[in-house]
């Protein structure tokens, strides 16, 4: 009983990465906190769905479909809906209507259900569209530099354009990164050192609410299916 996740990254500046994953035998699976927004399709025996992910502060349970096979796309922070506030979209979703196996709506216009190779052809129709929108200065910040603006500026703006603050963000990331190193083998001491945590409970801690595991469950692989590509199988 497993979810197999395969994920890669992007050229484009409007998307962070692409992925699939079939479910085998999984009823439930352990959500994990993630900063993006993102557009999921996904196919049971005879039906066609796809909906809106918004950005989750926390780790949870989620019912997976039986069978399902998924395609996602994952925004790059900084990036939003015209028609949907981020904010609206955090620790939620919303399911798009009258989908069917080739098309989707969005935005009130049908657009064509992409595959995981054609993702980045779909975000730059609705990029061109201005369905898909960006603030520079998000992005600006999120690369290291200094706007011209105040502080309480920028926190609205990121705000507004994440659902999030800049130190959920980096928290967030933080606590993914972590599960990752600790999955590929490294110990909690070479994590905690890595990523800065101030000591191995603080480690424990933001593991435990962010990713649902603790630092011996992803070292050994063990526990429940969870939303999370830990075998790191990125390709650009």
């Amino acid at each position: 009983m497993e979810l197999r996740f395969t994920t890669r990254g992007s050229d484009s500046p409007w998307v962070d990465s692409v992925w699939t994953c079939t479910s085998d035998q999984v009823t439930t699976m352990t959500s994990v906190a993630g900063v993006r927004w993102g557009l999921v399709f996904w196919e049971q025996p005879g039906r066609a769905h796809a909906g809106i992910t918004g950005p989750e502060t926390r780790t949870g349970t989620a019912p997976v479909p039986e069978g399902a096979r998924f395609t996602g796309i994952e925004f790059a922070v900084g990036t939003s809906l015209r028609a949907v506030p981020t904010p609206a979209l955090t620790d939620g979703g919303i399911g798009l209507p009258d989908t069917t196996r080739r098309t989707f709506r969005l935005d009130g216009a049908r657009w064509a259900t992409p595959g995981p190779d054609d993702a980045e052809a779909l975000v730059g129709r609705l990029v061109r569209a201005g369905i898909v929108v960006r603030d520079v200065l998000v992005a600006d910040v999120l690369r290291g530099h200094r706007p011209g603006v105040s502080e309480r500026t920028v926190e609205r703006r990121f705000r507004a354009a994440t659902g999030l603050t800049r130190g959920a963000v980096r928290q967030i990331e933080r606590a993914r990164r972590a599960a990752e190193l600790l999955a590929a083998g490294d110990t909690a001491a070479d994590v905690v050192a890595k990523l800065e945590y101030f000591d191995e409970p603080h480690l424990a801690r933001a593991l435990r609410g962010y990713v649902g595991r603790t630092v011996r469950q992803l070292r050994e692989g063990a526990g429940s299916a969870i939303a999370l590509d830990l075998d790191q199988r990125l390709t650009s």
